[in-house]
């Protein structure tokens, strides 16, 4: 049986375009690591797309990997939408370049590197992963707010 690390992201935006801050739990064998950063202009769409970005950034080998996101746009983003996407070079349906396209190439990139299951989660309904992912991304906001 593979080792499975789960990994649980969650990103925040005070005002939305605003001060922003992304979190992700890495959970394997008993073992957990936090993650957090934060940015002074940015969208929570772009703090929830570098909360997974930056927790595969921090696995050092290939692995298989369970994504816990209470996002929709990056779970259905990496798991749907980007086929497309990448068809027409990286253009939605009417032409226009994806937003965020420079983060979803960075994840594209990323995740071709590991075995992912994409999973939603309904965000703020007592997942412990879920709500640590949470704390960790104010905690994000915190760091850029404090500066």
């Amino acid at each position: 049986m593979k080792e499975i690390i789960d990994i649980y992201t969650d990103g925040a935006c005070k005002g939305n375009p605003g001060i922003g801050g992304w979190g992700a739990l890495l959970c394997h064998d008993g073992k957990s690591k936090e993650l957090f950063g934060g940015e002074a202009l940015t969208t929570n769409n772009r703090m929830e797309l570098t909360a997974v970005i930056r927790a595969l950034e921090a696995l050092k080998r290939h692995c298989q990997v369970r994504v816990h996101t209470d996002s929709t746009y990056v779970q259905q983003g990496i798991s749907t939408w980007i086929h497309n996407w990448k068809k027409r070079k990286w253009r939605t349906s009417d032409n226009k370049l994806v937003k965020n396209v420079d983060l979803w190439q960075q994840l594209d990139e990323l995740a071709q590197k590991h075995e992912i299951e994409w999973l939603w989660v309904r965000g703020h309904s007592g997942h412990d992963g879920n709500e640590r992912a949470d704390e960790l991304a104010n905690k994000g906001v915190e760091t850029v707010i404090g500066n």
